[in-house]
């Protein structure tokens, strides 16, 4: 049986509207693919406890987390993960990508435009859908 991981991604807004998206070191699994910034949680930990740790750790800087935007199930060859993902916005600091090889701020129209994790995709297409319902 698959191991299950449970992870909670960062979906941080600017001032601009603009969503914090960070890409994947060719070091990490799932090189070179997109995502929302955030980690596993740990035992004990609620999902907004880990996000704020995480992105301390990841980004240096901290977050105030909001509400929860999608809940996904997703199979990779050697594990499922189980992410959420949250409204976020930073409240003191400058992200730096630490772990990351690049972070970009990304108008919320052009998410579709960066190459996504796979468990990712379904937060960008609820954000997606929020801006423009009419477009599915």
């Amino acid at each position: 049986m698959k191991k299950t991981v449970r992870v909670v991604g960062a979906v941080i807004y600017n001032e601009r509207n603009e969503i914090l998206c960070a890409l994947r070191s060719p070091e990490m699994s799932l090189p070179n693919l997109w995502e929302f910034p955030g980690g596993k949680m740990e035992e004990g930990e609620n999902p907004e406890e880990t996000l704020v740790r995480e992105i301390q750790e990841e980004l240096g800087c901290t977050i105030e987390v909001h509400e929860k935007i999608e809940e996904v199930h997703h199979e990779y060859p050697s594990v499922i993960v189980n992410l959420l993902t949250y409204k976020a916005k930073i409240v003191e600091g400058e992200p730096k990508a630490k772990e990351h090889a690049e972070l970009k701020w990304m108008p919320l129209q052009k998410l579709r435009s960066l190459e996504w994790a796979p468990a990712d995709i379904p937060t960008v297409e609820a954000l997606l859908k929020e801006i423009c319902p009419s477009s599915l």
